[in-house]
């Protein structure tokens, strides 16, 4: 039963449709660069905004002028990838300087240039294995170009790979996740390849436990062969928020990020602590 619901949202959340919006590649990154723009000054106004533009933060709604673009950050390094067809983008930003450190993994929607949607999700301190510094360290180590054509997968294959990790690490270990050689995970600041050495993979013992990860949304770049999806840990409402980023390469992982926001306002203790915990596990 299982399996079969998870090919059915698979399927769902994969299958080809006619896209009414039409945008471009040079367009959606343009709505990025506003978007950084205003997250270094703190102004909102250089946000190519639609006037009727919804705001979330941690996914819950907000206003516009609560959301923590409204304060200026030094904006370190940032990753982005661009679903033309479905007009959205994702990024990653990364502050470790100006007193308070965070990684943010911000979706913005699009229509006709301007953004309609912002979604958000905002770590720092408390939140899971977080460690800006370290996050910003192997993240810039890393190569993202744009793939040659013969490096790419399909939409399906990219969100096919995006659902059997999850599914593979909390359901059902008879699932083959698409694992590749070299790969490394970098989850909140703790990364399972610091010597990029070549035979590491992404692979974690599994299942750790039985846990649907559910509201999974996506955006997905096949230039990039790059995937995020966007979902809660176990429960629809008050679940975990939760982004993970994942680069194929050839149809196999290659990178894998995630950013992971507790919203109980207590410390998550790690037991075993981080260093502790093998770096296949992690």
């Amino acid at each position: 039963m299982i399996r079969a619901l998870i090919s059915l949202a698979v399927l769902l959340a994969g299958s080809t449709a006619v896209y009414a919006q039409e945008c471009t590649r040079p367009m959606l990154q343009a709505a990025v660069e506003s978007y950084l723009a205003a997250q270094a000054s703190g102004d909102i106004s250089k946000m190519s905004l639609d006037a009727k533009a919804k705001f979330q933060e941690n996914m819950i709604p907000i206003t516009g002028e609560k959301g923590l673009w409204n304060t200026a950050l030094p904006i370190a390094h940032t990753i982005s990838i661009y679903d033309v067809p479905r007009c959205k983008t994702f990024t990653e930003v990364i502050i470790t300087e100006g007193g308070h450190p965070y990684v943010l993994g911000t979706r913005l929607a699009v229509k006709n240039g301007k953004i309609t949607e912002i979604d958000s999700l905002v770590s720092d301190e408390d939140d899971w294995l977080f460690n800006a510094a370290d996050y910003l360290k192997y993240s810039k180590a890393e190569d993202w170009p744009v793939l040659a054509p013969d490096d790419r997968v399909s939409r399906q294959a990219l969100v096919d790979a995006g659902n059997q990790y999850f599914d593979f690490v909390f359901l059902d270990k008879g699932i083959r996740p698409p694992w590749g050689t070299p790969c490394a995970r970098l989850e909140g600041g703790a990364y399972t390849n610091p010597k990029n050495e070549p035979r590491d993979t992404c692979q974690i013992p599994a299942p750790l436990g039985e846990m649907f990860v559910v509201n999974r949304t996506y955006v997905v770049d096949e230039e990039m062969g790059a995937i995020n999806v966007f979902c809660r840990f176990g429960d629809s409402k008050d679940g975990m928020p939760d982004s993970h980023l994942f680069r194929l390469v050839n149809g196999r992982y290659r990178w894998i990020h995630t950013i992971s926001v507790n919203l109980t306002g207590k410390p998550i203790v790690i037991d075993p602590p981080p260093n502790a915990i093998p770096e296949t596990a992690r």
